[in-house]
């Protein structure tokens, strides 16, 4: 833990890239709010719901529109902003992320992009690889949004592999699953602390 950061809370906003109702992507942060409550101190994870956002339109910008981003847009760029980390929770889709989580990073990326220098995780659930390549390409995107992704513990859960992960509702239910997604959160939370604590010394330098 980083001196001085003892008493912080890391605020985490998590956003799953399905909006599928019994999606694992879902499951997987579901879980994560769960181990920050029962076993992770100065954590909070919050859930970040992109199934109302609009297809990202600058048309639906602007001063046509009082000079704002549409409510849903806007309500999702806030919290982002006042988070300071973010875990991505997303399937793999043609290689690469699903099409609402791209559209939620589309849409706070405008200017000004509220991603820029936070901290942030991947963790995935699909078949094959678990979501590997998908999550390649995230990070790719994460370069020009500025975000700083944690590189190990990595998580490329293999959703259909047996024993069951999930059960029927999209509930993780594996305890050793459970177990590498709480090292992922206190791999990310630890990270922010380190970056929070930089980024601070060089304000006040």
């Amino acid at each position: 833990m980083v001196s001085g950061l003892e008493n912080s809370v890391i605020k985490v906003a998590a956003i799953g890239g399905s909006i599928r109702q019994a999606s694992y992507s879902n499951g997987l942060i579901r879980a994560a709010i769960e181990l920050s409550k029962e076993s992770i101190v100065g954590m909070e994870v919050e859930h970040l719901d992109i199934s109302q956002l609009p297809m990202q339109n600058i048309d639906l910008e602007g001063e046509d529109h009082g000079g704002s981003f549409p409510p849903a847009v806007e309500d999702l760029r806030q919290k982002i902003l006042e988070s300071d980390c973010i875990l991505f929770s997303s399937p793999e889709l043609n290689y690469s992320v699903s099409a609402p989580l791209k559209n939620a990073i589309d849409w706070a990326s405008r200017p000004p992009n509220v991603w820029a220098d936070k901290a942030a995780a991947i963790i995935s659930a699909s078949g094959g690889m678990g979501g590997a390549r998908g999550q390649l390409h995230l990070r790719q995107i994460g370069v020009f949004l500025d975000l700083h992704f944690i590189n190990k513990p990595e998580f490329f859960l293999n959703a259909f592999q047996p024993p069951a992960k999930f059960d029927s509702q999209g509930n993780l239910v594996d305890e050793n699953t459970r177990e590498s997604l709480k090292e992922v959160l206190l791999a990310l939370q630890a990270f922010t602390w380190r970056l929070k604590t930089a980024t601070n010394a060089e304000i006040n330098a």
